[in-house]
């Protein structure tokens, strides 16, 4: 495979199977709503999440953070030829600014810069990079406000849900800027009485890093945070949909005191810049989040210059409920599980497998407190869904959907767009869903909940494995040596015992199978942009 044929699917990269679709430009919000709308209250409403944007806008632009060009060697630049592309709203698919389109001649650049600040910031002392970290981080956190906001206005999800991003991005800088100082080596007993054996641990160099669009913020702290930690400089392509918080972000990291070109940002033409970064020689490293279909052609167009290769891929999570569990806790953790984010994420409930002898029951409680989330603008007082991120996506969802009643799944709540109208779509909950379905083989990303029943722990097992994705799972029960017995079978890179939300800076996170390679976060996540070196010193004197 060429290094060109893998960077061309870069352009969907930035999540799962969702593309972008095509937009035009609204010349009137209010002709727009009365297009999808006939309620008058309807109207109104949307008429009042569009009034919000403008704010938004205003308040960030006040703050320094509302950035609209790319970052290169330090300094804000347009594309080279001028172009620009749209970033839009979700909620009400307004334009909210023109970023540059950019491509090969400016990644190049790019690359070159964080190449050349890889030799000074390299040689810093652990400490050093520390201090720079901690102070980017003190930044995120103070800014979380408007950094909330800025995710909300691009990726759509709810304001509370965005500000918690804040503060789960943050903390991996915040880890990180501990772990720069905890780069250890090893010294090695010698075979030889005159020698001397050691391993140093050493930054791989420049590092590509290509992000999605669900979490805009955290996915690029948890690759750049441990890659600056250890000595290495970054060029971040962000998703398409999503570029304004990585360039707040980068923002925030120069104010920081992080030189000049250790954090560099392009965007635009994706096939363009994805060749350069795979075809350079001075990029060592690519860390990616996104579908694993793009990931397997990063990894074949990776190899031509033999990068090393972090990837991040597609889930399909079960979520088994056993009849011995607490269905109030079990409802409540797979909720958490599935609709955060609208269910656009990779460790989302993909499919709920439920035992027989408590099936009903907690598809009653399940639907019954599905139905009390509120869908709206992520700017909305008490809104616990979004939008989805495109129509792509929402015509994925309704493909799914066919597809599963057409084969007898049941729908017992919601099943289709939601009343509000752009991309919003209504929670669902599905019953006598079928191993065969495509909801329950792929991944849907999307607020649908398959209930699957199943008899026997061993059968929940086999149904749970019967996947090429191993990323994130979850089991509710009150049995420990259930717990320990199925954690232990099954074949995934996450585990979560009576919990639904799993995710932390402190521990590791990646998949098995074709959901990945690497682990991102915790002290496991340094390895991936360290190198080892080893070292024998000879002729040093003994008996």
């Amino acid at each position: 495979m060429t290094m060109m044929v893998a960077a061309r699917v870069i352009a969907a990269t930035t999540a799962r199977s969702v593309v972008r679709s095509t937009r035009l430009p609204l010349q009137s919000p209010s002709l727009y709503v009365f297009a999808q709308r006939k309620s008058h209250s309807h109207t109104l409403l949307i008429r009042q999440m569009s009034s919000e944007a403008p704010s938004v806008v205003t308040r960030l632009q006040s703050s320094g953070l509302f950035r609209s060009q790319g970052l290169i060697g330090g300094k804000w630049i347009d594309a080279y030829d001028g172009k620009t592309f749209k970033v839009h709203n979700p909620a009400n698919g307004e334009v909210i600014t023109n970023v540059p389109l950019m491509g090969k001649r400016e990644t190049d650049d790019a690359i070159s810069s964080a190449h050349d600040a890889f030799k000074s910031w390299s040689k810093l002392t652990a400490a050093d990079r520390s201090n720079r970290l901690r102070k980017w981080y003190e930044l995120l956190i103070a800014h979380k406000e408007e950094l909330g906001q800025l995710i909300t206005l691009e990726q759509g999800k709810p304001l509370k849900e965005a500000m918690g991003e804040v503060t789960y991005g943050a903390s991996f800088i915040e880890f990180f800027s501990e772990e720069a100082k905890r780069v250890y080596g090893d010294i090695i007993s010698p075979t030889l009485a005159d020698r001397r054996l050691f391993v140093l641990k050493q930054p791989v160099g420049v590092v590509g890093v290509i992000t999605p669009w669900n979490f805009p913020l955290a996915m690029i702290t948890r690759k750049v945070g441990p890659a600056l930690a250890c000595g290495c400089t970054v060029v971040i392509k962000p998703a398409e949909l999503t570029p304004l918080t990585a360039l707040a972000a980068a923002e925030l990291s120069l104010q920081a005191g992080i030189p000049a070109g250790v954090v560099n940002v392009v965007m635009g033409d994706a096939p363009a810049v994805g060749d350069a970064i795979l075809a350079s020689s001075q990029v060592r490293k690519i860390t990616f989040t996104g579908s694993t279909a793009v990931g397997k052609k990063l990894m074949a167009g990776a190899a031509g210059t033999v990068k090393r290769v972090s990837l991040e891929l597609g889930g399909n999570a079960p979520c088994i409920v056993f009849d011995d569990a607490d269905v109030d806790v079990a409802v409540k953790g797979a909720i958490a599980a599935k609709f955060r984010n609208t269910g656009q994420t990779c460790v989302c409930a993909n499919r709920i497998f439920v035992q027989e002898g408590i099936y009903e029951k907690f598809a009653d409680a399940f639907s019954k407190a599905v139905q009390s989330l509120q869908v709206g603008d992520g700017f909305g007082e008490g809104v616990s869904l979004g939008p989805l991120i495109n129509e792509a996506a929402v015509q994925k969802v309704e493909k799914f959907l066919q597809d599963a009643t057409t084969k007898g799944a049941k729908v017992l709540l919601g099943g289709k767009r939601h009343s509000l109208g752009m991309t919003f779509f209504e929670p669902t909950v599905l019953t006598d869903v079928k191993n065969d379905m495509l909801l329950s083989r792929e991944e849907i990303f999307g607020p649908v909940a398959p209930l699957l029943p199943f008899r026997t722990e061993e059968e929940a097992i086999a149904l749970a494995n019967d996947t090429n994705a191993g990323l994130a799972a979850y089991i509710f029960t009150n049995s420990i040596q259930r717990s320990w017995r199925v954690t232990e079978a099954l074949e995934y890179g996450l585990v979560g015992v009576n919990e639904g939300l799993i995710s932390t800076e402190v521990a590791p996170f990646g998949g098995v199978k074709q959901s990945g390679l690497g682990r991102e976060g915790s002290k496991y996540g340094l390895d991936e942009y360290l190198e080892l070196k080893y070292v024998c010193l000879g002729n040093m004197g003994g008996n």
